[in-house]
């Protein structure tokens, strides 16, 4: 039976971590907002009396609605092999996955610094000023920490020796910060190769390859978590 994904339909935002492993992976799901629009995602939330998702993306399957990505990815990754068999791997795979969704949370805050409900031309002085400490001091402390994960057990991948959810995440991260501050990452990337490897290995896979070249791939843009602003980047 094929999952039902719900996120919003017309970014990438914080749904495509969700849908790179399972595009990865082959898993069959139904990207239902996309099919059925935003509104048809607002209601379906609103069906739910007891234990509701905060907001989306979230994943359901037999009247059952997984919400957090990190939550998401936890139970894909034990039920379809994304993951380490090992308690103590997964837990540590678990802890990066959920390092990536702070990281992620402070690239929103970058261009929304004062208030998510305000437009970014209402507070593009407070984030001329955000930007300029998460380009020099967090992207370096976040991404380093990252690469330490990389390089700390032996094969190509983040462990196991094979693909799991969170180098589909690595794979994410790398292409929205280069979307979003692509002078800055020219400057990192040389010091973070075990990303890059990992970035270029999930890309190579031909789930993924797949949907990258499809159309339901969406492009980057200035209505989601990755936005680029000329003015915010620097080397």
């Amino acid at each position: 039976m094929a999952y039902n994904l719900w996120y919003w339909p017309g970014i990438q935002g914080r749904g495509e971590f969700v849908r790179l492993p399972l595009e990865a992976a082959g898993i069959a799901y139904r990207d239902c907002a996309r099919e059925l629009g935003a509104d048809a995602l607002i209601a379906d939330m609103r069906k739910y009396d007891r234990r509701a998702p905060f907001a989306p993306p979230y994943l359901e399957l037999d009247g059952m609605a997984i919400a957090q990505v990190a939550a998401i990815l936890l139970f894909l990754g034990e039920r379809h092999q994304l993951a380490p068999s090992n308690m103590k791997d997964r837990l540590w795979l678990h802890e990066l996955q959920l390092t990536i969704v702070d990281f992620v949370a402070e690239v929103h805050q970058v261009h929304h610094p004062v208030a998510t409900g305000l437009y970014y031309e209402d507070q593009k002085d407070e984030a001329l000023r955000c930007a300029a400490q998460f380009r020099d001091a967090r992207m370096p402390k976040f991404l380093g920490w990252f690469e330490r994960a990389a390089q700390s057990n032996p094969g190509e991948w983040l462990i196991d020796g094979t693909m799991s959810y969170a180098d589909c995440s690595i794979f994410q991260l790398i292409e929205g910060l280069r979307y979003m501050f692509p002078r800055r990452m020219a400057t990192l990337e040389p010091t973070i190769p075990g990303l890059i490897r990992i970035h270029g290995l999930v890309g190579e896979l031909p789930g993924v390859r797949s949907y990258l070249a499809s159309d339901r791939r969406l492009p980057f843009n200035t209505d989601g978590i990755f936005r680029h602003y000329p003015e915010l980047d620097a080397e």
